[in-house]
């Protein structure tokens, strides 16, 4: 199997037409699935690398929206952009992210989880839109490194006290002395800018602002899904302190996902205010998983999947709305029902999804985490009634303001809209409602 994968990804990197090597990426990332799905994935790459079927979601998450970004990104080859270098920037990402869902050792873990920052920053910084692109660039590599830091003390105090950095067997952190705590606060923080939790989130909405297309939708579809991960993965060596700062997290992720809701009902701009709502979903994984329990953590890897294909697909239409009107803000970019009445049922289609509606993977998830966040304390019942209320609101603030209304008079015409639009839209869509059906597959405990 290698012996076709290799040539396969040789050709895509060097050949001339954007259409074969779109094909080459799909094949090459079906292979990859059902490499994965075989087993052919764990027994051939050592004692390193491993996978659970936590893994083996995220993976699989990995490689469907990574050629899908690479479908969307038709403006790097229209105007001949570095579209090697763009390709071989997506791949090196893939890699990265692979390695990272598959890593069995916390140090090796690590470096992967670090290493995707590295073609991100590029992806932002070389194809951005705005000049503001390199501060955007600049607040993301400081909030996670700066984070990361004590990530990396953390993991090499756990080897010297240990003796052993592989998951699963290392040393259980016991008792709640200060030093215990601080180490725990440093091992979280990292995956709490991450993931990102509320005043930890000022980076998102301007990295996801100013990335183009490929870079939000990977940002949005899998690498804010590294903070959800890392946390699954660390928090079992911490569940004894971690039973005092359940309430602070619950608080900060139900009170400023509410908070959140508010500020994306103030907003105009079509990838800010998905950006934003990216945050506030986020707030309830992490409330889930904090929470420690069966139905939080299963709930929370609901929603993380759910929320990739939903909040993927979102930043894929508003960026087909920006290449036709060459504006983002819903104030010129409404009526839109007018122009793109066919794309109108897709907005319609990932808007009901990004507010839970059935059947996709976001009710099942949000009702698991709802039932952990009142199983823990019926307080906060409150708190998250209010936030789904809220979700639904800007959701169809969104939805509403940008496809009704009396068109803006300087738009004359516009592009209904490519098969080649409809077959990505459709392909974030289709797992999002059809994946219900196997919910089995996200009984991770």
């Amino acid at each position: 199997m290698l012996k076709i994968l290799f040539p396969l990804l040789f050709m895509m990197c060097f050949v001339k037409s954007w259409e074969f090597v779109q094909v080459s990426l799909f094949l090459f990332c079906f292979m990859l699935m059902n490499l994965v799905g075989h087993g052919f994935y764990i027994c051939s790459l050592g004692y390193g690398l491993g996978m659970d079927y936590l893994s083996y979601i995220l993976i699989l998450l990995s490689s469907w929206i990574m050629p899908l970004m690479v479908c969307a990104s038709q403006k790097v080859k229209s105007k001949n952009n570095f579209s090697l270098f763009f390709l071989l920037v997506n791949l090196f990402l893939l890699l990265t992210l692979l390695m990272t869902f598959s890593s069995m050792n916390y140090l090796l873990f690590y470096i992967s989880f670090e290493s995707s920052l590295i073609p991100t920053l590029i992806l932002i910084l070389g194809w951005g839109y705005q000049p503001e692109r390199i501060q955007a660039g600049i607040y993301m590599l400081f909030y996670t490194l700066l984070a990361s830091l004590p990530l990396l003390i953390s993991i090499m105090s756990l080897y010297h006290e240990g003796g052993s950095l592989t998951m699963m067997l290392s040393m259980k952190v016991i008792g709640t002395e200060f030093i215990n705590v601080m180490w725990y606060l440093f091992t979280m923080i990292a995956f709490i800018v991450k993931l990102p939790a509320y005043m930890f989130h000022l980076w998102l909405p301007k990295a996801h602002v100013e990335a183009p297309v490929a870079g939000s939708m990977i940002l949005a579809g899998v690498l804010l899904k590294l903070g959800g991960y890392g946390i699954i993965r660390m928090l079992p060596m911490f569940l004894t302190v971690n039973k005092m700062f359940v309430w602070v997290w619950v608080s900060v992720g139900i009170v400023g996902g509410v908070c959140v809701s508010f500020v994306c009902l103030l907003q105009v701009d079509m990838k800010s205010l998905i950006a934003y709502s990216s945050v506030a979903h986020m707030g309830l994984v992490l409330s889930g998983l904090m929470s420690s329990s069966c139905w939080g953590t299963n709930g929370a890897v609901i929603v993380m999947i759910g929320h990739g294909l939903c909040s993927s697909g979102l930043f894929c239409i508003a960026n087909m709305v920006y290449e036709r009107v060459g504006s983002r803000s819903m104030m010129i970019c409404k009526g839109l029902l007018s122009f793109m009445p066919s794309m109108t049922l897709w907005w319609f289609l990932l808007s009901i999804g990004n507010m839970a509606a059935p059947p996709t993977l976001n009710l099942l998830g949000e009702v698991s985490l709802i039932s952990s966040l009142v199983m823990w304390s019926k307080l906060s019942m409150l708190g998250v009634s209010l936030l789904s209320f809220l979700s639904a609101a800007y959701t169809l603030y969104m939805y509403s303001l940008s496809q009704h209304g009396v068109f803006y008079s300087s738009l004359f015409s516009c592009c209904s809209g490519k098969v080649r639009e409809y077959v990505i839209l459709f392909l974030h869509w289709f797992p999002l409602n059809l994946l219900i059906m196997k919910s089995s597959l996200f009984m991770i405990l």
